[in-house]
């Protein structure tokens, strides 16, 4: 056998080989690693993607949470005011009754006493009925003397 025959025939078999690679196998090969490439590329977006969702999910809820924190100041403030009104108006409210109680008693007070000189005006002008019926030595008839009787418990 001749050496370069050997050596022509390898090489049209080399040339084959590469050809049916370059048709056959290299295309798939190929196609899985761009399908390959495009996936990781895909990955690595998604990856930044979800890295800036994320910044933007944590920027959102420290601005709900600042919120919040606001709405919770607001409604605590609106309940101490609450708070205070209602203090306020339990007072103007225990101020009325006072004075409302207040002003009974001395309108009770105002009529015992009245009450009282009534009773003792009265009774002065019984005792100066009886005064005057001994002194006079008979007895006055208080019917007939009602208008001098009035008098004298007016000026009493």
């Amino acid at each position: 056998m001749n050496i370069n025959a050997t050596l022509l025939g390898q090489t049209i078999m080399f040339a084959m080989f590469v050809w049916f690679c370059m048709k056959f196998v290299w295309p798939p090969i190929m196609a899985a690693l761009d399908a390959r490439k495009k996936q990781i590329a895909d990955g690595l977006a998604a990856g930044e993607r979800g890295k800036h969702d994320l910044e933007l999910a944590a920027k959102r809820s420290a601005e709900l949470l600042r919120e919040a924190k606001e709405k919770a100041a607001d409604i605590i403030a609106q309940g101490d005011k609450r708070a205070s009104e209602i203090v306020e108006e339990a007072k103007a409210q225990a101020k009325a009754e006072h004075d409302r109680i207040v002003a009974a008693g001395k309108a009770e007070v105002d009529q015992e006493v009245f009450r009282a000189k009534e009773q003792i005006r009265t009774q002065v002008s019984a005792i100066a009925l009886a005064g005057a019926g001994k002194i006079l030595g008979r007895e006055i008839d208080a019917k007939a003397h009602n208008d001098l009787l009035e008098k004298l418990v007016a000026e009493i």
